[in-house]
């Protein structure tokens, strides 16, 4: 991953305004809720962090960790969430290192297992990840998978 620069916002909490922007740019949840999860995180209030690979000065990938992402499954926690890489990026190993980061970081505080709720199949599994189980997302009628990493 030669040109990429692996971050938390606990390590440069300068990117928070950039970061919570592109995020919402990807998926389309407020703004304001990666804001406020991610100042959650700054001032210690929960252990579950952000990151994100740089190329420079821009965003290639990121991913967050959270309580629930957004489906009905709430003893299922922590959750990683907008788990994304930039297109022109994409198939160099920068999702699969975002992760083992987050894991690792997790795995390093006491917190394990960590899941994830996906549609993908066959991309996590790559990277130590296991289907668990299906789930009722929040905000839509039907079922979605939930990945567990022990």
């Amino acid at each position: 991953m030669d040109g990429y620069h692996l971050i938390s916002l606990g390590e440069q909490p300068q990117w928070k305004e950039r970061a919570a922007a592109w995020f919402h740019e990807k998926w389309g949840v407020p703004q304001q809720a990666y804001l406020d999860c991610m100042e959650a995180y700054l001032r210690g209030e929960t252990a579950y962090g952000w990151y994100l690979c740089l190329a420079g000065d821009r965003i290639a990938g990121g991913l967050g960790v959270i309580e629930n992402d957004f489906h009905q499954r709430t003893d299922l926690a922590p959750n990683l969430c907008a788990v994304y890489t930039e297109p022109e990026y994409r198939r160099q190993g920068i999702a699969g290192r975002l992760l083992a980061r987050a894991v690792a970081d997790l795995r390093a505080q006491g917190i394990a297992p960590v899941y994830l709720l996906t549609d993908l199949v066959g991309f996590y599994e790559r990277y130590g990840w296991a289907f668990f189980c299906m789930a009722q997302c929040t905000d839509a009628p039907i079922c979605s998978r939930i990945y567990i990493h022990r």
